[in-house]
């Protein structure tokens, strides 16, 4: 009876023993299975974040770009409206000899006493007698005088020197008296003989849309527009290269720069 109760005590350990070896592939399977399940999930969640990630860059900067071409759009308007102003638009004198020009559309300002300003600008050059890649800033500043109320500026400025042209192509400079700057003359045909022609760097021209007095540019910097810059060509390029010919236009620029030829071409063919 000892020996029989042995055997069955022996099969019984076996059996156990042969269960407990069965199960372990089952459950290392098990484990592998929930790890390789962990790690697909963490995967495809991972390239959502990218995906989401490069998505918002994408928009973000389609955005910025699509803010570029209104902005082009709206100088180009500006400067037309002057320049087809008949008597009192610009005179084609200075349209002859302009080296660069620069368009703020709706320059802000605003104050009483002290006032402020502030605009995204555009500007262009002649380089060879083609008109270079458009090249974007900002500007800002403050002047006294007395200002009552607000208003929105279309501002346009032409750089009448190679001194001034040399300003601008800096893409970082401050304006004041010693920069050469003044109100430009109006009417179509502007006297040749008279000295702003000579020795001014920067012919300024404004259109109002609201109530304001007094205002100037002086004291007011320009920069490098860098966000517009990147949204615009896609990426960060020299703004003196721009304005030299040195980068050439994108096709969202070609509207923009056929404006600009116009209004010039124009002036040159009344000559």
């Amino acid at each position: 009876m000892a020996f029989e109760g042995d055997g069955m005590k022996n099969r019984f350990l076996i059996i156990l023993a042969a269960a407990a070896l069965a199960s372990l592939p089952v459950c290392a399977l098990d484990n592998s299975n929930s790890q390789s399940s962990s790690t697909t999930t963490s995967t495809k969640q991972a390239a959502h974040d990218v995906k989401n990630d490069t998505t918002g860059s994408t928009t973000a900067s389609n955005d910025e770009r699509d803010k570029a071409v209104k902005r082009l759009d709206d100088a180009a308007a500006d400067l037309n409206r002057l320049v087809n102003g008949g008597d009192e638009g610009i005179p084609d004198t200075v349209l002859t000899k302009a080296k660069c020009v620069a368009i703020v559309p709706s320059l802000v300002k605003a104050g009483f006493v002290f006032g402020g300003e502030h605009g995204r600008g555009v500007a262009t050059c002649r380089v060879n007698n083609r008109w270079s890649s458009p090249a974007f800033f900002t500007l800002t500043g403050g002047s006294w005088g007395a200002q009552i109320g607000g208003e929105a500026v279309d501002l346009v400025m032409f750089f009448m020197t190679q001194e001034g042209a040399d300003k601008l192509m800096s893409a970082n400079w401050r304006i004041s008296a010693d920069a050469g700057i003044a109100a430009g003359p109006w009417g179509r045909q502007g006297s040749a003989a008279t000295d702003w022609k000579f020795n001014t760097g920067i012919l300024t021209y404004s259109k109002a849309k609201g109530l304001f007095a007094g205002a100037t540019l002086n004291g007011a910097n320009v920069h490098e527009d860098t966000t517009a810059t990147k949204g615009f060509y896609g990426q960060m390029v020299n703004f003196r290269e721009v304005l030299t010919g040195k980068v050439p236009p994108p096709p969202q620029a070609h509207q923009f720069l056929a404006s600009i030829r116009t209004d010039f071409r124009e002036a040159n063919a009344s000559k």
